[in-house]
């Protein structure tokens, strides 16, 4: 087996429920934090998969109860995804087919650059750079699928 699993269809391949692990950390400040839960990829009416975030996020030793949405709707390429926030939003373009792949977003003064990587059937990571005035951080998450 190489480093990178190959999909051929990333809505198929995150279908179902995931434990999620993430790091986060500040590199300008040192601060280290963590976030801790689940992901559920659901199918929605229009195609596509409601991703669905929830759980512990734990900063400078506060925990907060934490959740988020994305919507992962079929890409313009067979077996890729086009990522969009909840509120419809673009946010990047995922192609797992190598089992690797890069995407940026820009927010605002910000760039975000997403790297994923498809480990096997039941295992797979993104981390996160984040950089610009404001922000210089580092988020690393990996995803096992339950059940």
């Amino acid at each position: 087996m190489g480093e990178f699993w190959p999909v051929p269809d990333v809505l198929a391949y995150l279908s179902g429920s995931w434990r999620v692990r993430r790091s986060v950390r500040d590199l300008a400040s040192g601060d280290e934090g963590g976030f801790s839960g689940t992901t559920v990829f659901s199918t929605l009416p229009e195609g596509g998969l409601l991703h669905a975030e929830s759980g512990t996020f734990t900063w400078q030793g506060v925990a907060r109860p934490a959740e988020r949405t994305l919507r992962f709707l079929p890409g313009t390429a067979p077996g890729t995804a086009d990522v969009r926030f909840g509120d419809g939003r673009p946010f990047h373009a995922l192609d797992l087919t190598s089992g690797r792949y890069v995407a940026d977003h820009p927010c605002s003064a910000d760039l975000y650059r997403g790297e994923f990587t498809v480990r096997d059937a039941d295992r797979w990571r993104t981390v996160w750079r984040v950089g610009g005035p404001a922000k210089d951080l580092v988020l690393g998450t990996d995803y096992v699928r339950m059940g």
